[in-house]
């Protein structure tokens, strides 16, 4: 567990320029968009799509640099990094909501990602966090959503893990030790999320924001 605060907000220290502008792009596009689109009814369907995926995009990318937990492989526990790709796909479906996951786990590899082969860089990023919008296939709970969204990205490490990084499981079988390996971290991520879902101020956001989409 992290010692200090120093241990949970570190990786902010790491933040590269081509990371900030990003980011900065990101929430400029996102949260700006945000507040023009509720002065205004007349705004393309798309339009929303784009301003709440950069918002959602980056506030998961904000999150995810705040570590309660690391393992040494790769993953770890954040104050529910998914979620806000997870509320985006709940709102606007499953198809936008696997193309903002694409582009998050892009943007996971740019933090600070690991490339052994082609697939497993394919299946650890793009494809995995993509998954993540899965949670769009079932719109009635969040947090049940929250299940389905966190296992199609657990499905994806689970294989990597069997594949690509059974060297470190120390003897034992590579299925265990993947299920073991990326259960752990993900299990309590969603937990989190699902909390986090779950809380009435979130719940009333999303009613609002769903609202105000199909509004317009």
């Amino acid at each position: 567990m992290p010692k200090s605060l120093s241990d949970v907000f570190g990786k902010f220290a790491e933040f590269t320029p081509g990371t900030t502008i990003i980011l900065i792009l990101l929430a400029f596009v996102g949260i700006g968009g945000v507040i023009l689109l509720r002065k205004s009814r007349n705004v393309h369907f798309t339009t929303h799509m784009l301003v709440y995926a950069s918002a959602c995009i980056a506030l998961s990318f904000v999150l995810s640099y705040i570590r309660l937990y690391r393992l040494p492989q790769g993953g770890s526990i954040t104050p529910g990094s998914m979620l806000p790709i997870m509320i985006f796909a709940y709102i606007f479906g499953p198809v936008p909501g696997v193309l903002a996951g694409i582009a998050y786990g892009f943007l996971q590899y740019i933090q600070g990602g690991s490339i052994i082969h082609w697939i497993q860089f394919l299946m650890d990023y793009p494809v995995a966090f993509g998954l993540l919008g899965l949670a769009g296939l079932y719109r009635k709970n969040l947090a049940v959503s929250c299940i389905i969204g966190v296992f199609g990205r657990f499905l994806m490490h689970f294989l990597t893990g069997i594949v690509f990084f059974s060297e470190y499981a120390g003897g034992q079988p590579a299925v265990l030790y993947s299920l073991g390996y990326n259960g752990s971290y993900l299990l309590v991520e969603l937990i989190i999320c699902m909390v986090l879902a779950s809380l009435p101020q979130i719940r009333s956001m999303v009613r609002s924001l769903q609202n105000d989409y199909q509004g317009n």
